[in-house]
């Protein structure tokens, strides 16, 4: 460790809290950014009114995002009364707000440019550390601190100690970026990297796109992480920089920082995975699940409903026919991401192969509506988690795989490496 040498998180939080910090000590910091979702948006906003007596007039809705993405559209009467206080809120407030139909709140944020190198932005799904891959330290947390966040523009919070993360290679032919996450996954364990920052690094990051970037970012807190934070290289500024008109250096780690620990992932020798149910503790070689009749096939969510997702299952479903008795749900990640995809043809491939498409959103994934699970029912999903219940029935057994080995599997009716099949991987 080289005295004065500071960690990208601990330099993010010390821009944030306008003092010098170090891991482990605790600091209030400045908020750029507010974001939540009708998962428990309106919990903080009824918060806001009953504990910390505000009226709208009184937030700052520049640093607010909402987004109804959870249940999109409302399924049920209760969902549509929760979403319409969240309307009303964002109108009263001037916050913005992403509606029914936008889209996943981490694919639509980082499309629309409105998370950047060197933000601290907080959200109230854990999955917003999601948008380390493009340098902006996101975190999650719950509705009191949301409210709390969105009354005062800040937060309190301790400086996550620091895991590098060494890629090397790329990812070969017949894998993905969502295999090398799991093959991660697997080494650290899914409570490996408890309340720490994990860094990416290496020549294997500017291997990646930033779609696959996301994945590996939105896969962090899986391993128990409390953010996760990737370099402004020239693939990052390329992308930002199609999104906004001035993209911010962000910041990195001094030569010579602190870590609580280094680890090293050969991306050139990533084989597909599964995890298997019912959590990220069983990860296993493709092959050792091969075979498992399924009943629902899940392309979509956080992790994989972005357009190059769509565009790999595409590529496998292109001319085939999904098996008879298996439902395949296809999830855009976007409005935008489903516009492009009816642009490319893909939505044409993918109805042509039996799929159904629904309103760009987190779909199935929650549970709450939109291709519930029967009892006994396998699945296989593009998603981040297979715990029970996580889809909506806890007597259902979710499988966590590539868009890739999702497509096939719909096809064959049964999880499948699709080994010589047509339309490999991308």
């Amino acid at each position: 460790m080289a005295p004065g040498a500071r960690t990208t998180v601990e330099k993010i939080i010390a821009a944030h809290a306008g003092a010098d910090v170090r891991a482990g000590e605790a600091k209030w910091v400045d908020v750029d950014l507010v974001m939540a979702t009708d998962g428990n948006a309106p919990l903080a906003i009824e918060l806001l009114k009953r504990e910390l007596g505000a009226e709208e007039s009184e937030i700052d809705g520049e640093r607010i995002v909402l987004v109804i993405d959870h249940c999109a559209p409302a399924p049920n009467a209760g969902a549509a009364n929760m979403q319409a206080a969240m309307r009303r809120f964002a109108a009263a407030c001037g916050a913005r707000m992403y509606d029914a139909g936008a889209g996943v709140s981490h694919v639509v944020l980082p499309e629309q440019g409105d998370v950047l190198p060197g933000m601290l932005v907080l959200g109230s799904d854990s999955h917003t550390v999601t948008y380390g891959a493009v340098n902006c330290l996101g975190i999650g947390m719950g509705s009191t601190d949301i409210a709390v966040a969105m009354r005062t523009g800040r937060t309190w919070m301790r400086v996550p100690e620091t895991i590098k993360v060494w890629l090397d290679g790329s990812v070969p032919e017949g894998a993905s970026a969502k295999d090398a996450v799991l093959a991660l996954v697997r080494e650290i364990g899914v409570d490996g990297a408890t309340y720490a920052c994990l860094e990416f690094d290496g020549e294997g990051v500017g291997s990646l796109s930033v779609e696959e970037r996301l994945t590996f970012a939105n896969m962090s807190i899986e391993m128990g992480a409390k953010c996760a934070l990737m370099p402004v290289d020239g693939v990052c500024s390329e992308w930002l920089g199609e999104r906004v008109d001035s993209v911010p250096d962000g910041f990195w780690s001094d030569s010579g920082a602190a870590f609580a620990k280094e680890v090293r992932l050969d991306l050139g020798s990533v084989r597909p995975l599964v995890a298997r149910p019912h959590d990220l503790t069983e990860i296993d070689e493709l092959g050792a699940a091969e075979g498992t009749p399924i009943d629902i096939a899940f392309i979509g969510t956080c992790t994989n409903g972005r357009i190059s997702d769509l565009r790999r299952a595409a590529r496998v479903l292109d001319g085939r026919k999904v098996a008879p008795g298996v439902q395949l749900i296809v999830s855009p990640g976007s409005r935008e991401v489903l516009a492009e995809a009816l642009r490319e043809g893909l939505i044409e491939t993918l109805v042509a192969a039996g799929a159904m498409v629904t309103t760009p959103g987190c779909g199935p994934c929650v549970g709450t509506h939109q291709g519930v699970p029967g009892d006994g029912h396998t699945l296989i999903t593009t998603a981040n988690r297979n715990f029970r219940g996580r889809m909506g029935n806890r007597d259902a057994s979710i499988f966590v795989a590539s868009p890739e080995v999702v497509a096939r599997s719909a096809v064959e009716g049964a999880i499948s490496s699709g080994a010589g099949a047509a339309g490999g991987a991308g």
